[in-house]
């Protein structure tokens, strides 16, 4: 059955190019009113410019969907507070949010500055807590949300020169587990999408022949799955070139070694047996680590 959005409202940030825009267009093409956000600013987060978003939502409109332009910067808790009010005014609801906007700062953590580092959090973390925030509660007044934060392979696996951009990415993972647990009740389904795609934060970083392969486009398909009226919730799903994975934060079996004066050499030496991932669960929620932990304890008791 294909997926479709009729009726429902959806904010993407950072839409005025790149993946933000394939969302945007996907989302409107199958029924949805978009509002296009996009600060139009450069790959470093430097400058605005209103064209980019404009752009977009016009681009919506020829093709007979609803769309909106908005400018606001995801760093302003203010400007957001009016970005959700305007598609509020508009449409009288927000049923989805795609958290995508970002910029990059890459540099060697020796080399970096710490205001890089700073700007790269509020940009990628605290712009989704403030767009997040910012819908929360009309989702649930309406008892229906869909959010996805972008996170990154950099943030799930490390990668060279973005400390700042690879800490902003897992945070939002860490967000997004949690509220995924909060909004259960009120039909709130949180989710990551880990996308690799050829846009203008990657087209310095890989060869020509690669970026070919890895259209924005072929993103898409995973963000609407993850905002569709069945999607998962808690999921992290990786994208690009068309092929598609899911991640997962698991937690071994581990072993129990007590608090004895030689605990911390038993750790060290049966590091193998503690990482032995036979037996590894993804847990429901945090709880369970402790859990597993007192229940290890208290076998070795009896």
């Amino acid at each position: 059955m294909a997926i479709r959005f009729d009726g429902k409202v959806a904010i993407v940030t950072g839409a005025g190019g790149g993946l933000g825009r394939q969302h945007a267009l996907a989302l409107a093409a199958r029924g949805a009113a978009v509002l296009v956000n996009d600060l139009g600013g450069k790959i470093d987060g430097n400058g605005s410019e209103p064209a980019a978003a404009n752009a977009v939502a016009e681009e919506i409109r020829k093709a007979g969907g609803k769309a909106i332009a908005n400018g606001a910067s995801v760093t302003d808790w203010s400007a957001v507070q009016g970005m959700v009010e305007a598609a509020l005014r508009e449409w009288g609801r927000v049923d989805i949010l795609v958290n995508n906007a970002g910029i990059l700062r890459d540099k060697s953590f020796a080399k970096m500055d710490l205001a890089d580092f700073r700007l790269v959090m509020d940009v990628h973390l605290m712009g989704a807590v403030h767009c997040t925030k910012a819908v929360w509660e009309t989702m649930r007044a309406q008892n229906y949300g869909r959010i996805v934060m972008t996170t990154s392979s950099t943030g799930l696996f490390g990668n060279f020169g973005q400390s700042n951009y690879g800490t902003a990415k897992m945070a939002l993972v860490g967000l997004m587990q949690t509220l995924s647990l909060e909004g259960a009740k009120h039909n709130i389904r949180v989710n990551c999408l880990a996308p690799t795609a050829a846009t203008r934060m990657t087209e310095n970083l890989m060869p020509e022949a690669v970026l070919r392969l890895l259209e924005a486009g072929a993103v898409t398909p995973g963000l609407l799955a993850l905002v569709a009226d069945d999607a998962p919730t808690r999921a992290i799903l990786c994208a690009g070139a068309g092929s598609f994975e899911r991640a997962h934060v698991t937690l071994t079996q581990g072993i129990h070694v007590g608090n004895a004066a030689d605990a911390a050499e038993e750790v060290a030496a049966r590091l193998d047996a503690i990482s032995d991932r036979s037996g590894e669960t993804v847990p429901e929620s945090g709880a369970a680590q402790g859990a597993l932990e007192i229940a290890k304890a208290m076998q070795a008791q009896r």
